[in-house]
Parts: structure tokens; sequence; C-alpha cells
């Protein structure tokens, strides 16, 4: 039986999916976004392995959020789809999630380092460094690798939506980043970012290895975008967004 999800969801899940490449976070088709439905119980994600250039409205999944079930769509969701269930459930504040492989950001799973606050850049959306998880046991490993793979970012977190509000990113140990935000169009935003940090990082740590600046600098640029006395930005002016898009918040 098809699930009627809310008006808009698949679009704007084509679309960020559909950008992943266009910003340069994917080769091949290492990449997947997805964006929930909570009235319904659904959320809406990439199929598993169909190239971004072969990809349409049609091919989308949508699966369960209470058992994982596929309960619309022919193909098979994206093998991370487990992943993305887990922070649904777990997150309440989240409405779309971002899986990539990008360059910069996986290597600092791979090293297992997060990533550190070195700048203003990082700050001006996360509140503190993108961590990175424990490594997943062998037994995590055997068993319901996917949404175990979950599992280690909230285990991260400490299931506090709120951190999870504040730092939208997290690194999986060896595997690479997941994001998150309140629509698909906005955690993918947020990949952006992760990567771009991560890129800036790697040559910050490459010229000066200890280089921490200010906490009161990072506090400051952190609270002028977010929170209730934040005052960046023209909300009657549209920003872009990957696609070319207005922010549902400036609509």
């Amino acid at each position: 039986m098809t699930v009627r999800v809310r008006d808009g969801l698949r679009e704007e899940v084509l679309r960020a999916n559909l950008a992943i490449p266009q910003v340069g976070l994917a080769t091949l088709t290492w990449g997947n976004v997805s964006g929930v439905d909570r009235e319904a119980g659904v959320f809406v994600i990439k199929p598993s392995g169909v190239p971004y250039e072969d990809l349409a409205l049609d091919d989308l999944v949508t699966v369960r959020l209470s058992d994982g079930a596929v309960v619309d769509g022919d193909l098979r969701p994206s093998t991370d789809t487990e992943t993305h269930r887990c922070l649904y459930r777990a997150f309440p504040s989240i409405g779309g999630v971002t899986h990539t492989h990008s360059t910069h950001a996986v290597a600092f799973a791979q090293a297992r380092r997060d990533i550190p606050v070195l700048g203003t850049t990082h700050a001006d959306t996360f509140n503190g460094p993108i961590p990175v998880t424990r490594d997943l046991t062998p037994e995590e490993c055997a068993k319901d690798y996917e949404y175990n793979t979950g599992v280690v970012i909230v285990d991260l977190l400490g299931e506090e939506d709120q951190k999870a509000v504040e730092v939208p990113a997290a690194l999986v140990a060896n595997h690479g980043p997941f994001t998150w935000g309140a629509t698909a169009r906005k955690s993918l935003e947020q990949a952006i970012i992760c990567e771009a940090v991560a890129d800036i990082a790697l040559h910050t740590l490459s010229l000066s290895p200890a280089a921490p600046p200010p906490a009161h600098l990072l506090d400051r640029h952190y609270t002028r975008k977010h929170g209730p006395d934040a005052y960046y930005g023209n909300p009657d002016i549209p920003t872009a967004r990957p696609g070319g898009e207005k922010s549902l918040e400036q609509r």
C-alpha cells in the first residue's frame, strides 16, 4: 500500500540527492540523503546504487520509522537506511540526514580524529568539534551493522537532542561523516560545511599543529548565528542553497 507523505518531501529529497555530486561531495554513488515525515511515521531515501544522473522521483523509497519496512518503492533503499532510521528515532529534532564519503571528512574519520574547532568558519555552524565515534565491535559489525552505525553516533552524543542541534554532524570511525538538520536540504548544507571545515582544518594543522583560537571568539561566532540572540543575516532576503533554492525559513 502506498503511503502518502507530506507535500514536497519527495521532491526535496530528490533535489538534495541530485545536489550531492554537483557540490563535489560524491564519487560514483557514494552518498545519500533522506527526509522524514514524522506524522506519517516514515522517511524517504535514495535507492541503493542508483547513479545520480539516472535518479528520478519514482526511484525514491519510503521506509517505516518503527521497523524499517519498505512501504513504497520498487527498489532497495540505500544500504545506510538503518543508520538514518536510528538517528531519526533517537533525535526528534532531525528532519533530514545526509551521508557522504567526502575526501577530507573521511580522512579525519579514518584517522579516528575529531575535526577540531580552529577558527570562526567552523564555529559559525558547529558549537564544538565534529566528533568521531568509537570503533564498532566485531559483534556490531557482524549483525545489524548499519543500525549499529547509528547506535555509535547516538552513544557519542548521549541521546541529547540539544547536542545534536548544536553539533549536527558526526564522523563514524574509519567510515565517514553523517550530518543532519531540520530538513533534508539543511542536512545536505551541513555536509557541505563539514567537508569545507575538514579541508580547512587539514591545511591549518599542516602549517601549525598547535593552533587553538581563543574560546570567546568561537563562542561569539556561534551565538551570532544561533540561539535567541542571533543577529546574522536578513530573514527577508533569500539565501542561496544547494540546488539554487531558498531556505524554508526564508520562504
